[in-house]
């Protein structure tokens, strides 16, 4: 029997799934704003499909990483933000304008998932934070596996995304922040693949594409690890 998910107040909220004219003139306010800052450098954005469902994976050091991850892509990106982000009621429209959308951290968020399985089903891009917290610059953490989850559910690619240099923002100031994109070929779901090996694909593939002081946990492949 398909069980039937509980009602959320959150339903009753109305969510967007397109870049919206307020969000594509706030992110050009943004950016002309950090430009000032930060030289953003993308590698690698042959790497994400123009159109169709694809997630995001990518390592996460600041609250600012999602900043450079927009202004990297010509397709907006959708992304899950805190609870406690959205209880302001003027910021948490600019927020779900902006695309974002909340999750209850610390507890497995239903809602929160199935609304992020909907950015997919309406062919859109998912920013997806797999550690499902910042690092601070002590390297990857062990992720999560409802990034691979949604993938597999929806059976659209990951692209792995190594964020480089946010934890640099105003150190050299009044010289500018070199931040560094860096886009990796689209990780396809193999036929029977389990959401932890999914996961362990993707993470090692973005792990080998950060500094060496970057990688945490995901530093070295262990022997046999099929990739």
């Amino acid at each position: 029997m398909t069980e039937i998910p509980s009602f959320d107040p959150r339903d009753k909220t109305r969510f967007v799934f397109h870049a919206t004219p307020f969000r594509k003139i706030v992110l050009f306010a943004i950016r002309t704003i950090f430009g000032l800052i930060m030289k953003l450098r993308v590698e690698g954005l042959e790497n994400i499909p123009l159109d169709g469902a694809v997630v995001l994976a990518a390592n996460h050091v600041t609250n600012f990483d999602v900043l450079p991850m927009q202004f990297s892509l010509p397709r907006p990106i959708f992304f899950m933000g805190k609870s406690s982000l959205f209880k302001i009621p003027l910021l948490e429209i600019a927020y779900r304008e902006l695309g974002a959308f909340p999750v209850n951290r610390g507890e497995k968020d239903e809602w929160a998932i199935r609304h992020a399985a909907k950015v997919l089903a309406h062919g859109q891009t998912l920013g997806m934070f797999p550690e499902g917290k910042r690092s601070k610059g002590k390297g990857l953490g062990v992720a999560k596996t409802g990034t691979a989850r949604l993938a597999l559910d929806a059976n659209c690619p990951i692209v792995p995304m190594a964020v480089i240099g946010t934890d640099k923002f105003f150190r050299r100031f009044p010289f500018r922040t070199v931040v560094t994109i860096r886009l990796l070929p689209p990780i396809l779901p193999k036929p029977g693949e389990t959401a932890l090996s999914l996961m362990d694909r993707v993470m090692f593939t973005l792990a080998a594409s950060l500094p060496e002081e970057m990688r945490g946990v995901y530093a070295e492949i262990p022997k046999g690890f099929g990739g």
